[in-house]
């Protein structure tokens, strides 16, 4: 067994910094590689590439990314797990096997594909039997929506990812797997840690909770003292070296940019977090209460004494459904009076939408510079100790509408533009053109029991 592992982050959301996960290969030492590419809307928007064309469904990037640093990962026996696979597995794997092929690498690549989150197919056969799917967040049956519905995936954790590793494979592909459970199994693996050995699994999901968000533990959207970050533009990905009692330090690559200390963890810590006893995940409900922080040295963070409880019965299932359409526009009004010409610009055009006898669901007004930022702790027209908008230098108006009828959110676009000739004096910022008609995307999580999942590993060769 080895002595520590080191596994390290290399980007926090499909789109995050292309070079970050090449640092991670080639400026230090590591032993493993997670890539987090899903967030829940993702998975519709890849199901609907795939039902346009049936290779589609998974992240391009990441094969991208394979063709660059597949030999790397080679010569320096560096694993790499990821989720990249979106709605279309099978087609990522083997758009990596013909990549590895192509780079002189067959018979040195073996990719885990790991299937059984997709669940869209057994959604009626599930309704018919009674079983109870409802809303976490409204409480509503899933057959209130089932005609909307575009995608619906299970969050799967590290059992699968262990037993492809076990199979021996060196890139793992799947679906929704949790971000922290792609952390989680290179320790599981490693260091044979029974499943029911909470405290550890428990540490092991906190270690990928803190690298899942890339740069967001080693320095960036650091609201701590984050003038004196240095070297912001070369910023160094988070890297977890973990020992087999589940202790662990949270560091970067040295003579990368960023840092990582007590605070920047911490920050980190509180991402997305509810109760802190009880962080939920397929492995393991991780308690929060317990974690101990403290500076190990320069860019050194320990982390200790996590505990953890037993993981509950059910699977979380994040499902996705048409919801309407968008629009959003913009003006920018200059001073002089440029929060009133902004007002008196919003109140003429809703006057206009009415008068035309649109629908919506919504209209969203924000005023950038005013309430945008802070909402509406921010407006005042008031004086004295309230805020005094008569001096702003400018300020951009920002509305958007949603509805169920396409063609009122698509007369919403051509009645903006009018306002510059029609509306109060000194507007600007119209060069994008008209706003962009978006279907929405709403999201409804759920609880399945686990009974129902089967999940399956395949090894496939270069």
């Amino acid at each position: 067994m080895k002595e520590t592992i080191r596994v390290a982050g290399g980007q926090g959301f499909w789109g995050d910094m292309l070079t970050a996960p090449v640092d991670q290969v080639r400026k230090g030492s590591i032993d493993y590689l997670m890539l987090d590419y899903l967030a829940e809307v993702t998975m519709s928007i890849l199901q609907k590439q795939r039902s346009r064309d049936p290779e589609a469904g998974y992240a391009r990037d990441f094969v991208s990314l394979m063709r660059e640093i597949l030999p790397d990962c080679v010569e320096k026996n560096i694993k790499v797990l990821s989720n990249a696979g979106g709605v279309n597995v099978i087609g990522c794997a083997e758009a990596i096997r013909d990549v590895a092929r192509e780079l002189g690498l067959a018979g040195k690549v073996k990719i885990g594909v790991v299937t059984g989150d997709d669940v869209l197919d057994k959604l009626d056969a599930w309704i018919a039997k009674g079983i109870a799917i409802d809303s976490m967040d409204t409480g509503e049956p899933l057959a209130a929506i089932r005609d909307k519905v575009q995608s619906a995936n299970v969050y799967l954790g590290a059992a699968p990812l262990v037993e492809a590793l076990g199979k021996g494979a060196n890139i793992i592909v799947g679906g929704r797997l949790t971000d922290t459970g792609l952390t989680l199994a290179p320790l599981m693996h490693e260091f044979g840690w029974a499943f029911d050995d909470w405290d550890r699994i428990s540490a092991g999901t906190i270690a990928g909770h803190i690298i899942e968000c890339g740069a967001q533990s080693s320095g960036g959207n650091c609201q701590y003292d984050w003038q004196s970050i240095p070297d912001m533009a070369n910023i160094g990905f988070p890297i977890v070296e973990a020992s087999p009692n589940g202790e662990f330090i949270v560091t970067k690559h040295e003579g990368t940019g960023g840092r990582v200390n007590v605070q920047s963890v911490k920050e980190q810590l509180l991402y997305e977090m509810g109760d802190p006893h009880e962080y939920i995940t397929p492995d393991v409900v991780a308690d929060f209460a317990t974690i101990q922080v403290e500076d190990a040295g320069e860019n050194r963070v320990r982390v200790f004494g996590i505990g953890g409880h037993p993981k509950t019965d059910f699977y979380k299932v994040s499902i996705a459904y048409s919801d309407g359409y968008k629009a959003v526009g913009t003006l920018v009004y200059a001073w002089p009076d440029a929060c009133e010409k902004a007002k008196a610009a919003d109140k003429i055009l809703r006057e206009r939408l009415d008068n035309l006898g649109l629908n919506f669901d919504l209209i969203l007004t924000e005023f950038v510079g005013v309430n945008a930022t802070h909402g509406h702790l921010a407006v005042s027209t008031g004086s004295g100790s309230d805020r005094d908008l008569s001096d702003i230098p400018e300020v951009q108006l920002r509305i958007g509408v949603r509805g169920q009828n396409k063609a009122d959110v698509e007369r919403f676009t051509k009645e903006l533009a009018p306002l510059i000739l029609t509306g109060p004096p000194a507007v600007t910022g119209f060069a994008g053109g008209r706003p962009k008609v978006e279907e929405i995307m709403a999201y409804f999580p759920a609880l399945i029991p686990k009974t129902l999942i089967e999940t399956t590993v395949e090894i496939v060769e270069a």
